[in-house]
This record gives structure tokens, C-alpha cells and sequence, in this order.
């Protein structure tokens, strides 16, 4: 911990894409209410998920983060978290395979509830409102009632967060995640006529579990086959509940962020000495900072050094967010400084918020395509860089939602107004999802394969 840090010293910062409460008193009452509540997440749980981000910037381990661009309350269900859960494991299975490491396995749930936005207002038939920050700050329905900040909203949230981490644990322990389960399910999109050039890696995957099994490797001869590890993460937006909820360790006496077990930084909210950096710095959590077009150098640099002072691997996952076509034109140098300062950090994959769109139809959306070419740029810097690509970063639902364009069951334009659900930014369908798990597979089977010859 920074010397002489206090959960509250972000308050003398200059502070942006927080809203102006119009009542002081309210938000200091609800404040005080979740003080007293218990965290959402336990210091031993976030120290394992550091451990494991440590194996991710060294290439033992490899990233899989995704979920839900903003949670919703009006969405909120257990088959919601079980539909976005069970695509994550998956993924995750696929990447493992590919990747011939584990998988690390992070959601953006139980807590991804505020969104920064590009302006502070929206115009709708000439009527200029408050822009939408998340169902934790205010309301959806474009009224002015609506708008209104209330941080009575930080109570919901809380609950919320609760239910879906109660529920999580459950399926990662209970059964749900056999792995032969989590198979079967993606044999079924294999089969797909439209999915038939996924079916051979698919099935390369089901005879490695079958020999597994021949030779005494199952669910009933070791925890690893049927149950998981999962952790939740989301954007450190609203201090004002990230402070309520920091706790401090009673093992190491430091403390940590309760509201879940990793936090990440935006791109519009990384200034070296605003009020997310300084709350950030501060605890004991693996911290995420997304790395947009418009990060210098020596930004870059001061962030490194104030949020992991002490170089520790695993405390600092660097997310990389720039938009197809343009990864070659920002991320080798920022890769460059961050060797020349030897800096242990996790990179990763962003490859939805640069690459948002305005379809004809007038919808925001995001072409797979762009997506996928994102991702293949960035494994292409770090293979010319010598340096890991150590995971992947995806707004994705489980849900048949028609959000973003393209995909072997191709969205098109037209499908857009169909199942659009997303309170802000589109999101990958589940068979998207699980599309692009097989694609990133192909790219990290392609590395190990150049790694094997290049040691013979």
C-alpha cells in the first residue's frame, strides 16, 4: 500500500464521469448503510486471482474476461447469470485448449453497473437530458425524473451483486461446470453447418476428454474436471461505493476493495492524478487500466509506477482498447516502455470499444469482423515484439441478443431492431461468443506451435 494512503484521499482529487448527487445528506446515509455491510469479496480470494494474473504476465495462464457492458436491474435473473456464465466456461475450455494453458476465468458481472459516457447530456426530439451512467447512478427511461442521480441505487446494486456472486459460487462448485457438460454443449454449435470449421478442433477437444477419462482423469477423481475458479471484476467508476466497501484485511492489515475481487481503471477516468488512479493505488486488489489511442508514453509510464510501485506480478493487467487498423499504429510503443522499464504486467485484449459503429439502420453496433481483426492485431504486435499476449477482454451475454453484426449465423443490419437489449454498449451473442473463442483458439494454437519449433 502507498504510504499514508486512505480510502477517502480520493476526494481531494479532481474527479470526472461521477455524478453530482443533489442531495449530500442521502449519499452520506447510504454510504454509512453499505459501510456496515459485509464485502462482496474476500482478500484471500483477490490475493489467488493476483497469483494467477502472475502466471498470465509470465505465459503460464491466459485471460479470459467478459460479461455484461452494463448490468441492468429490469434484466436481472438467475438465467441470465447462468446462460452468461455457462458461455464463459465455454470459451474458457476452448482457449485452454488452444492456449495449452490454463484459463482464467473473470467475469464483468456482480458489479459492472456504471458506465462512463462521452457526454454529459443527450438530446432526444429536442429535449436535452442527463446521459444514462448506469442503473447505479440513475435511470434508463429518458424522463427527467429518471436522471436524477440517487444513490439510494447504490443499495440495489449492493443486493444485486450479492445474489449474482451467491449464485456464482453455486454453479462454479455445484456441478454445473463439469467439463464434459461444458463440452457437450459446445459439440452442439459444432454441429451447426454454419459452425463446420470449428468441428474438428471440437472434436480434438472431446477425444482429450475421453482419454482423460480412459486413464482415470474425471469428476470423480479430481475437483479440477468439475468445478472452477471464478472471480468478477468491473470499472472502478462510482468512488462513492467503492470506498463504502473497502475493507481492510485482517490477515495482512492492508486494505482491499470489497466490491469485487479485480477493478479496473477506464480510459476516460485514467488521469496520473485524478480521484480513480489515487483510490486505485491504494488497495491490495489486481487492478486493470484500459489503454486507449490518446495514452502517451510517459502516461503510461507515471500510471505503472503509482499504481504498482512495488513491481509485483499480477497487481497490473494493461488493457488494450485502440480499433482495428489502428493496434500497430499505438500499442508496440506503449509495449516497448513498458519492457524498457521492466515492468511485470499482464497484457490484454480489448477489442469491443474501439470498434463501435452507427449502423444504417441507426443502431450502435459492432461488426464481428472488426472484432476478430482487433484481436489478430494485437497477437501480431506481441509475436513481432517478443512479449505475451495474455488474454482476451469482451462485452458478451448469453443471450440471443442481435447487438452486434456478423458471426457464422450472420446478423445482419436488418436483424438489429429485432432482440436489441443493451442498456449502452452492443454486446456479442452467445454463439458470437463462443465463435470467437474458437478463432482466438486457432491464434494460440498457431503461437505454441511456433514456440515448439523455435525451441527444437
Amino acid at each position: 500500500m502507498t504510504k499514508g494512503w486512505t480510502k477517502s484521499d480520493w476526494r481531494t482529487k479532481p474527479r470526472v464521469q461521477m455524478p453530482e448527487y443533489p442531495d449530500a445528506a442521502a449519499v452520506a446515509g447510504v454510504e454509512a448503510t453499505l459501510s456496515r455491510m459485509p464485502p462482496l469479496v474476500f482478500a484471500g480470494e483477490a490475493r489467488k486471482l493476483k497469483q494467477k494474473l502472475a502466471a498470465v504476465s509470465e505465459g503460464r495462464a491466459f485471460l479470459l474476461q467478459g460479461g455484461d457492458c452494463a448490468e441492468s436491474f429490469s434484466e436481472f435473473s438467475a438465467d441470465n447469470i447462468r446462460d452468461t456464465f455457462r458461455v464463459l466456461l465455454q470459451m474458457a475450455v476452448v482457449l485452454t485448449y488452444g492456449a495449452k494453458v490454463p484459463v482464467v476465468k473473470v467475469g464483468r458481472m456482480a458489479g459492472q453497473f456504471a458506465k462512463p459516457r462521452s457526454a454529459a447530456t443527450e438530446t432526444v426530439k429536442g429535449v436535452e437530458l442527463p446521459s444514462y451512467r448506469g442503473d447505479i447512478i440513475n435511470g434508463f427511461d429518458f424522463t427527467p425524473e429518471a436522471r436524477i442521480p440517487d444513490p439510494a441505487r447504490m443499495l440495489q446494486a449492493y443486493t444485486q451483486a450479492a445474489a449474482s456472486l451467491n449464485l456464482l459460487r453455486a454453479f462454479s462448485t455445484g456441478g454445473f461446470a463439469d467439463i464434459h457438460r461444458v463440452h457437450s454443449w459446445t459439440l452442439g454449435f459444432a454441429e451447426d453447418d454454419k459452425a463446420e470449421r470449428y468441428r474438428e478442433l471440437s472434436n480434438r477437444i472431446g477425444d482429450a476428454l475421453d482419454f482423460m477419462n480412459a486413464a482415470g482423469v474425471n469428476a470423480d477423481t479430481t475437483s479440477a474436471m468439475s468445478t472452477v475458479d471464478f472471480y468478477t471484476s468491473h470499472e472502478a467508476l462510482l468512488l462513492e461505493y467503492e470506498e463504502a466497501l473497502c475493507r481492510v484485511d485482517s490477515t495482512s492489515g492492508l486494505p482491499i476493495a470489497g466490491s469485487g475481487h479485480l477493478i479496473w481503471i477506464g480510459d476516460r477516468t485514467r488521469q496520473p492524478d485524478g480521484a480513480h488512479v489515487e483510490f486505485c493505488k491504494g488497495v491490495q486488489n489486481p487492478i486493470g487500466l484500459k489503454c486507449g489511442p490518446s495514452l502517451e508514453v510517459d502516461d503510461l509510464k507515471v500510471l505503472i509506477e503509482k499504481l504498482n510501485p512495488e513491481n509485483e506480478a499480477g497487481r497490473l493487467t494493461l488493457i488494450a482498447r485502440f480499433g482495428a487498423g489502428k493496434v500497430g499504429d499505438h500499442l508496440p510503443k506503449l509495449v516497448r516502455a513498458v519492457q524498457e522499464m521492466g515492468a511485470r504486467v499482464a497484457w490484454t485484449c480489448d477489442p469491443m470499444h474501439g470498434n463501435t459503429i452507427k449502423s444504417a439502420s441507426g443502431f450502435k453496433t459492432r461488426p464481428f469482423e472488426s472484432v476478430l481483426r482487433e484481436v489478430r492485431e494485437f497477437f501480431a504486435v506481441h509475436n513481432a515484439e517478443g512479449t505475451i499476449p495474455g488474454g482476451v477482454h469482451f462485452e458478451m451475454t448469453g443471450k440471443d441478443v442481435t447487438e452486434c453484426t456478423g458471426g457464422v449465423r450472420a446478423v445482419t443490419d436488418g436483424d438489429l431492431s429485432s432482440r436489441y437489449h443493451t442498456a449502452c454498449d452492443p454486446r456479442l451473442n452467445a454463439s458470437q461468443s463462443l465463435e470467437l473463442a474458437f478463432l482466438v483458439a486457432e491464434e494460440l494454437s498457431s503461437r505454441h506451435g511456433m514456440q515448439r519449433a523455435a525451441a527444437l
